[in-house]
Order: C-alpha cells, then structure tokens, then sequence
C-alpha cells in the first residue's frame, strides 16, 4: 500500500467551521482561554497548515501557529508548513507555541527561549507508542535547558493499562509538577505557574553565550594545544 497526496476537496470545511465557532463561543461563556489544534485552510490549490488556535477567554481569535518542522508525511502528502515562531500574553506571561513532532528539535525551542517567552505549550498527537516516551523527555529537557515551563499535551489511548507517556507541565527546572493519570481516560492536569522570578539560570546561560568566555582563553600555550600530554 502507498500513500498518495491529500484530497483537501472532501473536507467539510463548512462543518469544521462550526466546530471551531462553538470552541470560540464556550471560551467566552466560560472565561476561559483556549488553545486548541485544527487544521487551517489555505487559498487553493494550497495544503492547509497544521495549526493551533488560540482564543481569549473573550471569545477572540488572538493568533494562530503553524507547524513549522513537518513529518516526511505531512509535508510530502498532507500541510503547508508554517514559517514563524507565535507568541501571546496573558496577565503578563508570555506564551510561545509548538506542535506536531517539534519536540525532537531543541532549535524551536531555544528560539522561544530568546523571544522571552515564560511559557512554552506543546501539542502533538504522538508517534509509534514505543517512541512516545522521548517526547516526554525531550519537554523535560527543553524546561531544563530553557528555564521556563512547557505543557505537554498529547492523546491518551483508551483501554490500555500503561500509557506511553502523560500529558501534564513542567516546570523551568525540568520536574513534572502536574501530569494526567495513566489510565487513558480524559483528564486535565493544573499548575499555577509564574515568570520565574528568582531564577539565575536563565539570565547566566545568555551571559554565557554572548562572548564572556573570549577575554578569557588563551592562544600559544603548548600546555593548552597539545591534546596527547597529561
């Protein structure tokens, strides 16, 4: 079996529509912000992105973020990718946006990291069960790495005794504070979560990575070139 290109002209686009206009209007019922993935169309004979929305707890579509790095199937039979990184603010924290299979490539994340972002929250469907767990990982990571939060959120799977991996938040030093069960069942996971204040972490790497060591090395000293003596 092969797979082919993506037929976009059997999507009830109307339908989805709908979908979307009741996600928007249960945000502002509720009070709540909300972001959520959809599929966004394009202007044919284009692919749709891969996409989050993001919607204030007024019921206003803010921005949208397009998935950027793409599955070789994604971008051989199905998505447009997107091209830039999407950030928002809400009572002065400052979100960035990822998705899909993002999570392998620090580069995104990093990005965020110089954009100030306090918070990143990423989507994504998952991969091969087995493999699920690195996404997991590497969200630990990027917390560790970036000194900042990252929600992870992807599917559950129904019916199975152990879950691959949980969706849940991580804090900038890379602990989960808040994951779902591991019973697949819908849930929510609930952190309070700042700017991190008090950390030095952040503020010394970007220290580290704008030159401080140059002063510092030293050229012509056998004791330094020289790799095969003790």
């Amino acid at each position: 079996r092969r797979l082919g290109p993506s037929d976009w002209r059997r999507c009830e686009w109307a339908a989805l529509r709908e979908e979307l206009d009741q996600t928007r209007n249960l945000a502002r019922e509720l009070g709540l912000w909300v972001v959520f993935g959809s599929v966004h169309p394009l202007t044919e004979p284009h692919r749709p992105h891969n996409s989050l929305y993001v919607v204030s707890d007024r019921g206003a579509l803010v921005t949208r973020y397009d998935e950027r790095l793409l599955s070789n199937t994604k971008i051989s039979f199905m998505y447009t990718p997107g091209s830039i990184p999407v950030t928002f603010e809400i009572d002065g924290i400052r979100f960035g946006c990822s998705l899909g299979m993002e999570c392998h490539y620090p580069e995104i994340f990093a990005e965020y990291e110089r954009l100030d972002v306090n918070c990143v929250l990423f989507s994504t469907t998952g991969g091969s069960p087995p493999n699920e767990p690195s996404f997991a990982a590497e969200a630990q990571g990027h917390a560790a790495t970036n000194s900042y939060w990252v929600s992870f959120s992807m599917l559950t799977y129904p019916g199975s005794d152990a879950q691959p991996a949980c969706s849940g938040i991580v804090a900038p030093g890379g602990r989960w504070v808040a994951q779902c069960p591991a019973d697949g069942m819908p849930a929510i996971s609930l952190a309070d979560i700042d700017d991190n204040p008090g950390d030095l972490s952040r503020p010394w790497r970007r220290k580290a990575r704008s030159g401080l060591y140059e002063p510092h090395r030293v050229e012509g000293d056998p004791r330094s070139d020289g790799r095969d003596m003790f």
